[in-house]
């Protein structure tokens, strides 16, 4: 399983998993990287200080619905003369979205008692689905398990050379047909063969499909069928990879994604591009759905698990304190 003691988990690459995280999130002239004491100096925190925060947070893709849970408990604050300078708006702020984040920190866990334990991969073209699929695989190989990545996304021949490039990398098995072939019957093949080797872990690319095309939602389903065909308890984990670029369209992905083949993890992607990072927080509001990983550029170094209070503290400008080094 990729979930290790709290008090061990990731402790080599935290500090600079996140470190990264703050210089890469929202740069340029966001409020994300703005110092808000500028907006204070000189003046109280009162109403219209929190009606220009409001605006800033949904700006930053916030949504309107999170951005008025999280006002909605400063303006208690305010009201109980709580909030006195820029230091104590910061930290309530960040202690506001933690409250959003934190249940949907979830990591991902492989049961090792499955053989394979099935990974069913989903996402619209340009997502990032294959790399988070190479990333995986690696990450898997560091942990011990043996793994099979299933080029399920027979519409470009190109995606197919990708991930067997990807699974070269990491030592993984590889399993497709030529470009064009059915995907349920790739899948199908690759849960096979990986049942008759043992393999642990069974990774299944899918193609890019946008989720308002109906016919390949529906393709999809198949998918998802035909796995279930060969092990009733599979896929085990449905994971939903989104560009963080697409800020509110990225949750009506999710939200599409969700009802057809009921997605069981988030993958966040590009954060390292000129995304508002706030997109995170309303999908977490919305549809509190288990975000197990988050990614902030092409390396293997910046793909890792989601931690609700460093990602808090990158989205205001701090670095927590167990991040540092």
């Amino acid at each position: 399983m990729f979930r290790r003691p709290p008090e061990t988990a990731a402790a080599d690459e935290r500090p600079g998993f996140f470190r990264r995280l703050r210089q890469r999130l929202n740069r340029g002239d966001s409020w994300l990287t703005a110092d808000l004491s500028d907006l204070l100096r000189g003046r109280q925190i009162d109403a219209e200080i929190l009606e220009e925060l409001e605006t800033r947070l949904i700006t930053a893709d916030v949504g309107v619905e999170a951005s008025g849970r999280i006002l909605e408990e400063l303006r208690r604050r305010v009201a109980r003369k709580e909030l006195k300078d820029a230091a104590a708006l910061v930290a309530a702020l960040r202690a506001a979205i933690v409250e959003i984040l934190k249940p949907c920190q979830q990591p991902l866990v492989i049961d090792r008692t499955r053989h394979p334990f099935v990974v069913l991969v989903v996402g619209v073209n340009g997502s990032g689905k294959t790399t988070t699929i190479g990333k995986l695989a690696r990450r898997c190989a560091d942990e011990g398990l043996s793994v099979l990545l299933a080029a399920g996304d027979t519409f470009r021949a190109a995606a197919i050379e990708q991930l067997k490039v990807w699974a070269d990398r990491a030592g993984a098995g590889f399993a497709a047909q030529t470009a064009g072939a059915d995907p349920g019957a790739v899948v199908f093949d690759a849960l096979q063969a990986a049942r008759a080797r043992g393999t642990q872990v069974l990774l299944a690319d899918t193609a890019g499909r946008l989720h308002s095309q109906s016919h390949l939602m529906e393709e999809l389903k198949k998918v998802r069928r035909v796995i279930a065909r060969v092990d009733e308890s599979a896929p085990h984990e449905v994971l939903l990879v989104l560009d963080a670029n697409q800020g509110q369209n990225a949750l009506a992905q999710a939200r599409q994604f969700h009802e057809a083949v009921g997605v069981t993890g988030l993958v966040l992607t590009k954060l390292d591009g000129s995304a508002r990072g706030g997109i995170v927080i309303a999908i977490a509001q919305q549809l509190k759905l288990p975000i197990r990983f988050i990614g902030i550029g092409e390396g293997a170094e910046d793909f890792g698990e989601f931690d609700a209070e460093a990602f808090a503290a990158a989205l205001v400008g701090e670095l927590p304190e167990k991040s540092h080094p």
